[in-house]
């Protein structure tokens, strides 16, 4: 990933949330399987996220097996510790997720999700547990034409649907925008010149630039009201919320969510 924005609120309240899409990788790092519960008492716990977003969530090699890890991994994991449950982690394209949290396909989305209002109108928002900066990436030729915010009026972007890249996109002055729904996606574009650029969340360009040669990030900086990420469960689920809530905190207090951005970083860079 990742990670990101907001969807529009007509879509999160009409008919059941967003329109549904099919999943992908559903069976990666999976511990047990079934359907999503609604309480802390349940044996499993099933977390819905984009697995594109590194150092967020990727998918890399381990023991010869692909595995969807990450720093927002290592939370999850933690919150099906405190529950005595086993987590289950369910691989959807970003503008599906809040949909399944809806239906109770899944239990908890935890994807870089903005806190916007229309989602706190549509699903129970955990407190927010980390803050990043966007950043611009482009071709490495073109990193001084695309060097402010104002050089990319007019320009070809490249950005994932749903995310709140996408809301910034749309507020420059004639870009013309490529919406996807796979980061990885967004690179290629980058790559054949399909596009010019693309905002992306900070430590995820940075990932991307080290591992994808030619690309860099501009001196550009994108303005956005992001009060930082959460975790999304269903509105009704306010025992879950509340065991959400109390790992962040024990996990803010003993500096484990910096650690884990720190090794997921590291993790990363060595794909």
């Amino acid at each position: 990933m990742n990670k990101w924005g907001k969807l529009s609120m007509g879509l999160l309240l009409a008919a059941g949330l967003l329109a549904g899409c099919g999943s992908n990788n559903n069976d990666n790092n999976t511990a047990a399987s079934g359907n999503a519960n609604t309480g802390t008492e349940a044996k499993t716990l099933i977390m819905g996220t984009s697995a594109d977003f590194p150092p967020y969530e990727f998918h890399k090699m381990v023991d010869g097996k692909d595995t969807i890890v990450g720093f927002d991994i290592e939370i999850a994991k933690e919150i099906a510790a405190d529950m005595g449950a086993k987590l289950e982690v369910k691989d959807l394209p970003f503008d599906s997720l809040l949909n399944e949290l809806s239906s109770g396909r899944i239990d908890m989305v935890i994807s870089g999700l903005s806190p916007t209002p229309e989602r706190a109108e549509a699903v129970g928002l955990s407190e927010i547990y980390y803050k990043a900066e966007q950043a611009v990436v482009v071709r490495e030729a073109d990193k001084d034409k695309f060097a402010t915010m104002d050089s990319l009026k007019g320009a070809k972007l490249g950005i994932q649907t749903g995310s709140i890249q996408e809301d910034i996109a749309k507020g420059i002055e004639g870009a013309q925008l490529t919406s996807l729904g796979k980061i990885s996606e967004i690179v290629l574009q980058l790559q054949s010149n399909r596009v010019d650029a693309s905002i992306m969340e900070g430590p995820v360009a940075k990932s991307f630039v080290k591992n994808v040669k030619g690309l860099v990030i501009t001196d550009a900086k994108p303005e956005v009201e992001d009060d930082g990420y959460v975790i999304g469960v269903k509105k009704d689920n306010t025992e879950l919320l509340e065991q959400v809530n109390t790992t962040l905190k024990r996990l803010d207090s003993e500096g484990k969510i910096d650690e884990f951005v720190a090794a997921a970083s590291e993790l990363a860079e060595s794909n």
